[in-house]
């Protein structure tokens, strides 16, 4: 694209639109023949998206059928109203009754090699029934808020079960957090009771994690913390508050009978940073977030529940784990994957070992792991039999063309479509993505709303702009699984949400349709880059840089710069060994190469070639410390990063750095 062009795409208000992708991908026949879910799915929902809602809300068992699909008075839904029932119920006991107690609920996998357990759905709703009769008797009434910092181990789903069933929101705090994050989560709602871990397994050695929970509950009014015994590591204990998971859990009977709730009882609380210091607590109801899960865990992946063998590779602590490791696969009684550990331990191979070993079909993971994937090479993955895969999944942010095409081949032997999903913490579930028997896949592209769905991409003024445009990714109709609101702050909900464009649902995301009018994400607005007037998006950079042979990822940035008021300044991580990718000439080459992709006007001003990228502990690269150190500044908060020190190494690079005069 011409600078010109550019031009007049700004004037527009909106983000530039600069790369092009002109590869293609059908259904493989078979797939499209037996499809769960075909075209006329659009027709349906649009001619009537209500019913459509309704019909898809029929998967679940209903104890109080509904009497109105929706109520809406924006910026506030109420989905399936008057309706009653039990997500525990519609998870588990529901396919015990049908007669399906056997079949395997879980393959869970512990870190350490050889420690597994497969978990039957009937053996699911007796640990399930126990942990909630335990609640009970620890005082947990409908209503009360439970914390949950736990590794990946059964528990942690058998406790989510547990609450949902008595009616208990939970809020689970992912296991890598600090005392002081699980401290204000704990507080912001309320949370009386936590249940814990002494530890859990990461790279290879025993993470502790009660002494975490006991120094955070000091000065709450936390009455008791639950406890798995998990790695068997001492732990300091508080006779009265403390209790043992083995003591008050397994004495329990399994007989336990569960309440309908309202559809619009809450369900979870699940935070998620902020532009302040304070999380958001995000508020999902019973309801419609199960139906939305239940249908897009169905759909997307056209889920064959007697046969596949799915795997979310993320942690129950995020929201993908919640809606497509426990929520959105147990309500559809397949058979799931629950992995512990890090992809790295004992050795690269550990995922490729347990596709091979459990045979899994389908599998779904973020960009991030993928990219990582590909700097190890190729060479792991083709040591193993991957040929049970019939699927694969992104999520968690934009997937690079590079790394779609990769991950295709090397994971997917080039038979299995590739489903890359955009959806959020707020909206419970899926929303846009590529239908795996009805797409022609584009590398790097989320498609189209899903059935039932509708979104838009508009400018800065709220008018939706052409095919070909770049701008704004506002969704303009409730959805069954949206949030309900930000816990205990109604203001913050309106200011973040649904200031901006009265009416409609701002993502926070910019988004460009080519110009068969399918949707490319381009990552947070706030990571746009304001170059000569140009707004360009890091993730279309970050795609160009990645598109090189000897680049495995890449991060980018604008810092400020006198002449063109923000500069370019690209974090690479090169591929294999990293054979001549040092120095100035190979900068020159990169910024050669988005120049050829992109234009001139996107050629890094600066590049630095580091070890790794500051990730969060879900994968996500924190551009935030980067502009940091783009433009020589104190660091911020690093508590939630994986690794912290990959900053002190990424900062003592600057001085040397490669820089374009």
């Amino acid at each position: 694209m011409s600078d010109t062009a550019d031009a007049q795409e700004d004037a527009q208000g909106t983000l530039a639109n600069l790369m092009r992708e002109n590869r293609r991908y059908d259904p493989p026949k078979d797939m499209a023949a037996n499809a769960n879910v075909t075209a006329d799915a659009y027709d349906e929902a649009a001619a009537d998206r209500l019913a459509f809602w309704e019909k898809q809300a029929q998967r679940l068992d209903w104890d109080t059928p509904w009497e109105t699909a929706l109520e809406w008075e924006s910026p506030y839904s109420k989905w399936f109203v008057g309706g009653k029932l039990n997500a525990s119920v519609n998870c588990v006991d529901r396919h015990v009754a049908a007669g399906n107690g056997e079949k395997i609920a879980y393959h869970w996998v512990g870190e350490p090699d050889g420690d597994t357990r497969d978990i039957t759905y009937a053996e699911l709703k007796d640990m399930v029934c126990q942990a909630a009769n335990a609640f009970t008797e620890l005082g947990v009434q409908k209503g009360d808020r439970i914390a949950i910092y736990m590794p990946m181990i059964p528990e942690t789903v058998v406790t989510m079960l547990a609450c949902a069933r008595l009616g208990a929101p939970h809020t689970v705090v992912f296991g890598g957090f600090s005392a002081d994050a699980l401290k204000s989560r704990t507080l912001d709602c309320d949370a009386h009771v936590v249940v814990t871990a002494d530890g859990g397994y990461r790279r290879g050695a025993a993470s502790a994690l009660k002494p975490a929970v006991d120094e955070a509950v000091t000065g709450t009014d936390v009455r008791t913390v639950l406890v798995v015994r998990r790695t068997g590591q001492d732990v300091e204990w508080t006779d009265g508050r403390d209790v043992w998971w083995h003591d008050v859990v397994d004495r329990q009977s399994t007989d336990h009978t569960a309440e309908a709730h309202d559809a619009e009882h809450p369900l979870y609380v699940m935070y998620t940073s902020g532009t302040t210091a304070k999380p958001k607590g995000i508020l999902h109801t019973t309801g419609g977030y199960l139906t939305q899960v239940a249908y897009t865990h169905w759909a997307v992946f056209d889920l064959k529940a007697d046969t596949d063998i799915f795997w979310t590779a993320a942690d129950i602590g995020w929201v993908t784990g919640h809606s497509y490791i426990v929520y959105g696969p147990l309500a559809n009684g397949a058979t799931s994957v629950l992995y512990e550990g890090t992809p790295d331990t004992p050795h690269k191979g550990r995922w490729w070992d347990i596709v091979e070993k459990y045979k899994v079909t389908i599998l779904y993971t973020a960009p991030t792991t993928i990219r990582t994937f590909m700097k190890w090479g190729e060479a792991v993955p083709e040591g193993h039999d991957l040929s049970s895969l019939r699927l694969i999944g992104s999520v968690g942010e934009p997937i690079n063309p590079e790394a779609y095409i990769w991950y295709r081949h090397f994971i997917g032997g080039d038979r299995c479509p590739v489903v890359d999903t955009w959806w959020q913490t707020e909206t419970g579930g899926m929303m846009i993505s590529p239908l795996p028997g009805v797409t022609a896949g584009k590398p790097g592209a989320a498609m189209k709303p899903l059935p039932g769905i509708s979104c838009e991409v508009v400018d800065e003024a709220g008018n939706a702009v052409p095919d070909g445009g770049g701008g704004y990714l506002v969704l303009t109709e409730p959805w069954p699984g949206m949030l309900r609101g930000i816990w205990g702050d109604d203001e913050r909900f309106r200011e973040t949400y649904w200031s901006r464009y009265p009416g409609v649902y701002f993502a926070g995301d910019g988004a460009k349709k080519d110009e068969d009018g399918d949707l490319w994400l381009l990552g947070r607005v706030d990571d746009v880059m304001n170059v000569s007037g140009h707004r360009i998006s890091t993730t279309e950079v970050e795609s160009a840089l990645v598109s090189h042979q000897k680049v495995a990822e890449a991060a980018v940035v604008g810092a400020t710069d006198p002449t063109t008021g923000q500069g370019i300044v690209a974090f690479v991580i090169p591929r294999g060994d990293g054979e001549g990718t040092s120095g100035e000439e190979f900068a020159q080459e990169l910024r050669n190469h988005v120049a050829k992709e992109i234009g001139p006007i996107a050629k890094p001003r600066q590049i630095l070639v580091v070890a790794e990228l500051p990730k969060t502990r879900s994968g996500k690269i924190m551009r935030r410390l980067l502009r940091d150190v783009a433009e020589n500044r104190q660091l911020g908060d690093v508590t939630t990063l994986q690794d912290s020190s990959v900053m002190d190494l990424i900062s003592a690079k600057l001085p040397s750095a490669a820089r374009e005069e």
